[in-house]
């Protein structure tokens, strides 16, 4: 039988059950994953703020991908990585606090969406006190609720099914007017950039989504608790992680930029020695 606690503001975070002997090797991976995720992010917005060459559109969306990810990574991470290092009953939480942490969570994927859930959850009553999550979102915070939760269910899942449908349909229209425009054009070279803009972002928006469906979808099976706590974190660090590598990867003023760096720390070394 569960305990009840109604309306109490402290709330115990589940965090990740670990073993001792993988507590460390988990921990570390964490950390570095973070420490990563901030290195690369920032240093693609300082490359993107001191280069002239950089200041175009493309790059600008570049910059507001890293500062999410930093963002994003930066309210969840550092609270997991203390958490792990102190015991269950230890890993206590403001029940405002909890709910500021929900609402930055979800605020990086849409403002206006996470504005409407947080006036649908904040009136429901507590009865439980333990966050079934490493980190606070929507739903394990109306979760702590002993009433009916259908409203927020229905909303949150239709809500989801919208911004899906609305955000392909939307890339889906924008692909076929790119093909139509590479079909009629002559010009090989638009023709190489565009194809390779596409598929970047056909690469990211595709990691985004399934990092993202996953956690969403494994809310719904109580049984698959472990899968859903991993599965939550990974989606803030892989993208948060890849989206940098791929940026360098697709963009030539970032390679040549970082390429003109890297000769130059090189002759500079070469005429020392």
């Amino acid at each position: 039988m569960e305990n009840y606690t109604y309306n109490s503001f402290t709330l115990q975070l589940e965090g990740l059950k670990v073993t001792e002997d993988s507590m460390y090797p988990v921990f570390l991976f964490y950390l570095f994953s973070y420490l990563f995720i901030i290195f690369a992010n920032v240093g693609i917005v300082v490359l993107v703020c001191i280069e002239k060459s950089l200041h175009q559109p493309m790059y600008l969306l570049f910059c507001n991908l890293s500062i999410n990810d930093i963002l994003g990574n930066s309210n969840m991470l550092p609270r997991l990585l203390t958490d792990m290092l102190v015991p269950p009953s230890e890993r206590l939480i403001s029940y405002y606090e909890c709910v500021v942490q929900a609402f930055t969570t979800h605020m990086f994927a849409t403002a206006s969406h996470t504005i409407l859930m947080i006036g649908l959850t904040i009136r429901l009553s507590r009865c439980r006190t333990v966050i079934a999550n490493p980190f606070c979102d929507n739903a394990s915070l109306f979760k702590l609720s002993c009433e009916s939760v259908f409203i927020n269910n229905v909303y949150g899942l239709t809500f989801s099914v919208v911004l899906l449908t609305a955000s392909i349909g939307s890339m889906v229209l924008t692909y076929i007017k790119i093909t139509a425009v590479c079909l009629t054009s002559k010009n090989k070279s638009l023709n190489s950039k565009a194809l390779m803009t596409c598929s970047t972002h056909l690469c990211l928006y595709l990691i985004m989504f399934f990092s993202g469906m996953i956690p969403i979808a494994l809310h719904r099976f109580p049984q698959y608790i472990y899968e859903r706590k991993v599965s939550s974190i990974l989606f803030h660090i892989i993208p948060g992680s890849l989206n940098p590598m791929i940026y360098g990867v697709q963009s030539t003023e970032i390679r040549k930029f970082l390429s003109n760096i890297f000769q130059s720390k090189k002759t500079f070394t070469i005429t020392i020695t």
